[in-house]
């Protein structure tokens, strides 16, 4: 038996199971969460979402009421933990990655756990695993566990639009390293499946807020540092900047990718002042420019070769001094 018909049969075996994915909620790990989720229901069995936090809102469009939330509701979580007996990890692959509260949920959880996801270095914490490092997203795996257990038949649009959210924002709109021949025939089969890809895209890019933008053009303009012996570019915000702008979860959203607009930039880095903690983001271009060992061995971060994230409890000053130092190290 395949792995893919394995975990057909843990969920036809289960009688509660529990959908999680990782903090800092992003489309690929709401998109995964809810096709998975509606895949589950074809299959004549039901699921629960648990995530730590609140996705940003350009996504709530989709339908995340099955989502529930660690932030707003720990009781239920904890209710839904203890009582699953088929846990799914998805778009993580270590068990530290869901914040600690959730941490400790899963941790002491004695179920079945499957993990789906397309990161590095996955920890051994699942009894079942699909690690594909190469693959573009974590809802592209799913499409592949619809396909290759058999069930490519019950594909619909609900089931597809959120995996098609998922892969279209985990590649940039399709345009890093990580698109390979297979994304597009997976893509294929969701449009197949009735998934309208233009309404997807207006949902997606069609919702700026006025604040979003007066705070993308004010980091554009006034906060953005071009290294340019290294040709890196950095934008550094602080919590009285984006409160000035009123700041909403996912508004800097695609700032790094802006940077990396630029003719000539290798890298971009942008990072944002959060509870005494630096949020950071990195993204580079090509193979010869990986962001993720800089991350992972300067700001407890990590992630893909050209996508990666970190954090610092340093002030922002003394981040961006300390990234400033080690760039020309890196590029």
């Amino acid at each position: 038996m395949n792995i893919y018909k394995k975990i057909e049969a843990a969920i036809r075996a289960a009688s509660h199971i529990v959908i999680t994915a990782h903090k800092s909620a992003d489309g690929d790990s709401v998109g995964s969460s809810l096709g998975l989720l509606h895949f589950i229901e074809k299959l004549g069995k039901k699921a629960v979402v648990c995530h730590p936090d609140k996705a940003p809102d350009f996504l709530y469009w989709l339908d995340t009421s099955a989502i529930v939330l660690m932030e707003e509701n720990p009781e239920e979580v904890s209710a839904q933990m203890k009582n699953a007996d088929l846990i799914f990890c998805l778009d993580y692959n270590a068990t530290s990655r869901v914040g600690p509260d959730m941490q400790a949920l899963l941790e002491a959880a004695t179920c079945k756990k499957i993990m789906i996801d397309h990161h590095l270095n996955p920890e051994d914490f699942s009894t079942l695993a699909i690690s594909e490092p190469t693959a573009s997203s974590t809802a592209q795996l799913i499409v592949d566990l619809i396909e290759q257990s058999g069930h490519l038949a019950v594909l619909d649009e609900k089931i597809g639009t959120p995996l098609y959210v998922g892969i279209l924002t985990d590649t940039g709109s399709f345009k890093f390293s990580s698109v390979k021949p297979r994304t597009h025939a997976v893509l294929a089969k969701l449009l197949a499946a009735g998934v309208t890809h233009h309404l997807i895209h207006e949902q997606l890019n069609d919702t700026n807020t006025e604040n979003r933008l007066r705070l993308q053009g004010y980091a554009m303009s006034e906060k953005m540092e071009i290294l340019y012996d290294q040709h890196v570019a950095i934008i550094a915000l602080s919590k009285e900047e984006l409160a000035k702008y009123h700041y909403q979860k996912g508004d800097t959203d695609g700032l790094a990718n802006m940077l990396l607009s630029i003719k000539g930039m290798k890298a971009a880095i942008v990072f944002k002042e959060k509870d005494g903690i630096m949020k950071i983001s990195f993204r580079s271009k090509g193979a010869e420019n990986p962001v993720n060992v800089l991350a992972a061995e300067h700001f407890d971060g990590g992630g893909h070769a050209n996508a990666a994230g970190g954090k610092s409890d340093l002030t922002v000053e003394e981040t961006l001094e300390k990234l400033k130092g080690l760039i020309p190290q890196y590029f």
